[in-house]
């Protein structure tokens, strides 16, 4: 548990925020306000499209429930402020608060092993906590990215918590040590619900059911459990596509991770706990809005279930969502005592930026938009020649391309400002340090990734066939087949899937995220890795003669 004198500081912090009254949005026009929330959803106001709702509340009060578009295209249902959605990884804080709720009934601590409660996840050598998984910092892999490398993305089977044990089971590493690093990973919530529900003696729906919904009376709020269950009132997910729009529904059973069926009414419910505890304590709400911590004391962003940010000059706390055709995003400002929720049932629905665009009327003369930051160097022709080219994560093997556009650095998307020929930083916060073949990227968390130049590689059809062979993965019980097709390298996977590998340095080619070659003393190939964003060393072992 936290420091008596921390805990002690965030509890005083929300006491604070009780008591500021939200100046800015005094006197406002109703009328006017509900104007603009309309234009910023006009998109969905054509009989043929799907849609959103909306929900403001101030002061703990609902001031605004709208609704935008069609709930059922098929039936010509239309949206409206009691329609029921999937809220995608929203659902996430619900999650962290029923693990909370037994820590503060000293039903087991937040500090307790993994492993005491869920003895099927392998012994990595180092303690996993419950800690850990709410805050993103397990190491676990994410078990729908494995599912995905196996065959079966999300989506594509009816995935239930038997599959999430079994999956995890057999996962013989970890992305990092436990407590190092930051992971989104959906593995640790869903473990959560689990174990909830083991801890409990009840399933997780029905804890949540009694100990949050209920008392907050939210009547409309459920866990999608049982996908075949009838909801009424639900919203169909659809795909936003080029030849129009088709039903993306999550056909699975797995939740705690997302999975929370709900209105934006009972969501501005649940914001309001935070100001008006009905669930938990004023010490169980500053918990739960407490970031964590990594191993050696530095604090990152995500506390449990919930991201905490600054948003133009104003606190910020909330969390995104994204399942299928839904999209999500509820988020409160504590000092000015507003909260806003947004609900889609189509894919290209923009929740998050929805929801800053209706925060934005709310808040006023309150935001301040942050500085950009400004160069302070130019770089001179030979400094732009030195910094830029391909470099690889030393850590985990992804690219990494730094570029020049008109005088100035690029990595990916991201410009770099140049603070001297050798230092830059980024809008988001992270500075780079880049000089003799070699970058180091700290964030603002100060994790630290190092990379190292390579070149790029233009592989022969004879160099590639120093690969073809079959591959295994125990990890992913799963059987890929490497060949030459042509002049390209393709990995082939049952029953029908071919991807095409595309160079990008010595051994090392994109396809399935980054798939990298590891040879042995002799120089032949007998190993790839499979890095993702969520799966970062997949192992697949060369079998047969080629091993």
């Amino acid at each position: 548990m936290r420091k008596p004198t921390l805990l002690k500081f965030f509890v005083a912090l929300v006491m604070t925020a009780v008591a500021v009254q939200p100046t800015a949005i005094r006197g406002q026009n109703a009328a006017a306000i509900e104007s603009q929330v309309d234009r910023i959803f006009e998109k969905w106001t054509s009989p043929e499209t799907p849609g959103c709702s909306v929900g403001v509340s101030l002061d703990g009060r609902q001031v605004l429930t709208k609704a935008y578009g069609h709930a059922d295209l098929e039936h010509n249902v239309k949206n409206d402020a009691d329609t029921v959605f999937e809220a995608g990884s929203v659902s996430k804080q619900f999650t962290a608060a029923a693990v909370l709720l037994l820590a503060r009934d000293g039903k087991l601590s937040l500090d307790d092993p993994v492993r005491k409660y869920i003895p099927e996840l392998p012994d990595y050598g180092a303690p996993l906590t419950i800690r850990h998984m709410l805050h993103h910092m397990s190491g676990l892999r994410d078990w729908g990215s494995v599912a995905g490398i196996m065959g079966w993305p999300r989506t594509s089977r009816v995935h239930t918590h038997a599959h999430v044990l079994e999956i995890v089971g057999k996962q013989k590493t970890l992305n990092f040590p436990s407590g190092t690093r930051y992971s989104y990973s959906n593995t640790g919530y869903n473990l959560s619900a689990i174990l909830v529900s083991r801890v409990s003696g009840m399933s997780f729906a029905e804890f949540c059911k009694k100990r949050i919904f209920e008392p907050l009376g939210m009547t409309r709020t459920s866990w999608r459990d049982d996908h075949t269950r009838i909801v009424k009132g639900r919203a169909i997910a659809y795909n936003d596509e080029a030849d129009g729009f088709h039903t993306n529904m999550p056909f699975e059973k797995v939740h705690g991770n997302g999975g929370l069926l709900t209105t934006v009414g009972d969501l501005l419910k649940w914001n309001d706990n935070f100001v008006n505890p009905k669930v938990g304590d004023a010490a169980f709400i500053a918990l739960q809005q407490t970031p964590g911590k990594f191993n050696d004391g530095r604090v990152q962003g995500y506390a449990f279930g919930l991201q905490v940010a600054n948003y133009k000059g104003v606190r910020e706390v909330g969390h995104s969502g994204s399942t299928a055709g839904y999209r999500a995003h509820l988020v409160r400002y504590p000092d000015q005592r507003v909260g806003v929720a947004v609900l889609c049932n189509v894919s290209s629905g923009q929740a998050s930026q929805y929801a800053h665009a209706v925060a934005d009327l709310y808040l006023a003369s309150n935001l301040k938009p942050s500085a950009a930051p400004v160069a302070k160097h130019t770089l001179t022709p030979a400094e732009l020649q030195a910094t830029t080219g391909l470099y690889k994560n030393k850590f985990t093997g992804e690219a990494l391309n730094i570029t020049a556009l008109n005088g100035a650095l690029r990595a990916g998307n991201a410009a770099l400002i140049a603070q001297s020929a050798s230092s830059f930083v980024t809008t988001n916060g992270q500075t780079w340090e880049i000089g003799n073949g070699a970058v180091r990227v700290t964030d603002q968390y100060g994790t630290v990734d190092n990379y190292e130049r390579t070149t790029a590689a233009r592989p022969t059809p004879d160099q590639l066939r120093q690969y073809a062979g079959t591959y295994m993965s125990d990890d992913a019980e799963t059987v890929l087949t490497v060949a030459v097709e042509g002049q390209n390298l393709v990995i082939k996977r049952r029953p029908d899937t071919t991807l095409r590998l595309t160079p990008i340095y010595p051994d090392a080619f994109s396809g399935l995220g980054t798939v990298i070659f590891r040879r042995d003393a002799s120089g032949r190939p007998t190993e790839f890795s499979v890095v993702q964003d969520r799966v970062w060393d997949m192992r697949f072992k060369r079998q047969g003669a080629g091993s």
